[in-house]
């Protein structure tokens, strides 16, 4: 039986009183619930999560609404709910679902990606939708880009469908010489595109609500973005994009010391907070071609030439993410058990405690007046695969002898993805922060840093060995992964860095005892916190692997704290999770 908690009211009233004054109403339907998510977290700031750029162009709009799939419906008909992502009618193009973005490029209407379209989740309970904002999408982001590289070759394929097109995005009056040069324009995106999809989707897919993010940022950075132009590409050094992981949760991600999911990036201040998003940009369309120059007293790379990111933008986003607070449980928990859940949670690792790896702490200082909140990088035994590509090594290109002073070494002719990402990412914030005066030039000139861009130099660094940590070494897998603080923790299934348990009734479980394929989708089981076992959205089953191959990028293995708990305790472990 469902009950409805003493929360509902003080959780629906502020959404019902924001529509009767009409303020920019979000609501899919009458019935969807937004959960509440603290004083902050309104219909305004929704809104702009929702729509602001980033910096992200995937093409021009008018190409996107002239493609057509298959079945010659258009691939911007439903807008895109096919694949997972939610339809936005307030916002000021009603084809373009929520987290996509409309803004200027090169003079064109472009359409590209923001946090909003991974990072919103909506879950349904008794056919009841719940909207979830900064929560991990259930989106299908493969199926996306595979649908999109083979609407464009339908393009491609015939000259009826290409003068289809053309009348669709030209019109009917361009000229000859026009359709040509759309033409160009139209197989140089497709080259680039096909490159990258066809290198780098894996099979089996990632699936709904996972994707492999690092290996997908590495693949377009080194892949499209540093090789000779025109098409600047250099295919080999697009790898298999086969470490999959879940979609992180946004809320309290900026109050970290360390983010990522192995924990390779310093975060809490404002360089640092761009620089994670900075990253994030390169991977979802961002435009990046660095050149050499002697032109700069600094560098010896132009970073912002030919960058599409809004600097502007990714700082008003990081403002709205300090905004969006953790989910409140909408329904009734049962305060004496979770009480004593409580307690459970309060013990030492040994007797089946959270609190040393998730209890709410101090974190570095990062020359900020917002405090952070420490997050242990542990071994837990997990999947490994994320680690192991961090290892990958690449061509250089024109990023070869690359260097930020005080910050990074030379790029080799071959060297690894890291730190061709590194050097770019640190040397566009370097670049924009020196130009723009805001640093002191005599310190620098005297060979040091003021110390808060120092901290640069954190700001994507390679991992260390992990350290002993709670486990034994026959419950290590060799690669550590952050340990966040929980709250609303109920909302991010499934678990894992990897996404390979359902339910955090099963992640208390032992390894051997977890299901081993289960179905994805928003359909979410509130006893089990976590996904129903039944979905009615994608067919996809996520088929996981044992402890006997914890490199497979989808092992379930590892993190069995709890398992040892009797089932009167793991009942009561469960009941506080949800209350967090």
């Amino acid at each position: 039986m469902q009950f409805i908690s003493k929360n509902f009211s003080a959780l629906v009233c502020p959404v019902l009183a924001t529509l009767l004054v009409g303020i920019s109403s979000l609501s899919i339907s009458a019935q969807t619930v937004f959960v509440e998510q603290g004083s902050e977290w309104n219909s305004f700031n929704r809104s702009a999560f929702y729509t602001q750029d980033q910096g992200s162009r995937i093409m021009p709009l008018a190409w996107m609404r002239a493609l057509l799939l298959a079945d010659g419906t258009g691939f911007l008909n439903d807008s895109l709910t096919r694949y997972g992502y939610l339809a936005n009618p307030n916002s000021p193009t009603s084809d373009v679902p929520v987290g996509f973005t409309v803004a200027q490029h090169q003079g064109t209407p472009s359409i590209g990606m923001t946090c909003a379209a991974c990072h919103t989740r909506q879950i349904d309970v008794n056919n009841t939708p719940f909207r979830i904002d900064g929560g991990p999408g259930i989106v299908d982001f493969q199926s996306f880009l595979a649908d999109l590289e083979t609407a464009m070759a339908l393009v491609l394929s015939e000259d009826a469908n290409f003068d289809v097109f053309a009348e669709k995005v030209i019109g009917t009056a361009a000229s000859d010489e026009d359709k040509a040069q759309l033409k160009l324009a139209v197989e140089l995106w497709h080259l680039r595109f096909n490159t990258l999809t066809s290198r780098a989707l894996p099979d089996p897919a990632w699936g709904p609500g996972r994707l492999d993010a690092v290996s997908m940022i590495f693949n377009r950075l080194a892949g499209l973005d540093i090789g000779p132009p025109p098409t600047y590409l250099i295919p080999e050094n697009i790898y298999p994009a086969d470490a999959p992981t879940r979609y992180p949760f946004l809320w309290n991600a900026a109050r970290q010391d360390k983010t990522q999911w192995p924990g390779f990036a310093d975060n809490g201040n404002d360089l640092l907070d761009l620089a994670r998003n900075l990253g994030e940009v390169y991977g979802v369309f961002g435009v990046l071609h660095p050149t050499k120059t002697t032109g700069l007293s600094i560098l010896n790379r132009d970073y912002l030439g030919a960058n599409s990111a809004n600097f502007e933008g990714l700082s008003h986003l990081e403002e709205l993410i300090w905004k969006i607070g953790p989910p409140v449980w909408p329904w009734e928990i049962n305060d004496t058990l979770a009480a004593a859940g409580e307690e459970i949670f309060n013990r030492a690792p040994g007797d089946g405690g959270c609190v040393s790896c998730h209890g709410q702490r101090p974190g570095a200082n990062r020359w900020t007046i917002r405090g952070t909140w420490e997050t242990p990088i542990q071994d837990v035994g997990t999947d490994n695969r994320e680690c192991k590509i961090l290892e990958r090594t690449v061509k250089t290109g024109v990023m070869e002898g690359a260097k930020i002073p005080f910050l990074t070494d030379p790029l080799k002719p071959v060297d690894t993805s890291f730190n061709l990402l590194s050097t770019a990412v640190i040397g566009s914030i370097f670049q924009r922060v020196t130009s723009f005066g805001s640093v002191d030039s005599a310190a620098m000139s005297a060979n040091e840093l003021p110390p808060e861009l120092s901290q640069l130099k954190g700001a994507l660094r390679e991992i260390e060995p992990p350290p002993p940590g709670l486990t034994t070494s026959a419950n290590r897998s060799g690669c550590a992964y952050e340990a966040r603080v929980l709250q609303g923790i109920w909302a991010a299934a499934p678990y894992l860095h990897n996404g390979s348990v359902p339910t955090l009734e099963a992640l208390l479980l032992p390894a051997s005892e977890r299901p081993a394929s289960f179905k994805m989708g928003p359909n979410y089981d509130i006893e089990t916190v976590g996904l129903s076992t039944e979905q009615s959205q994608f067919g996809y089953v996520l088929e996981t692997t044992d402890c006997a191959d914890v490199s497979s990028g989808n092992s379930r293995c590892g993190h069995e704290y709890g398992s040892s708990l009797s089932v009167g305790d793991r009942e009561a472990l469960l009941e506080y999770l949800k209350s967090l």
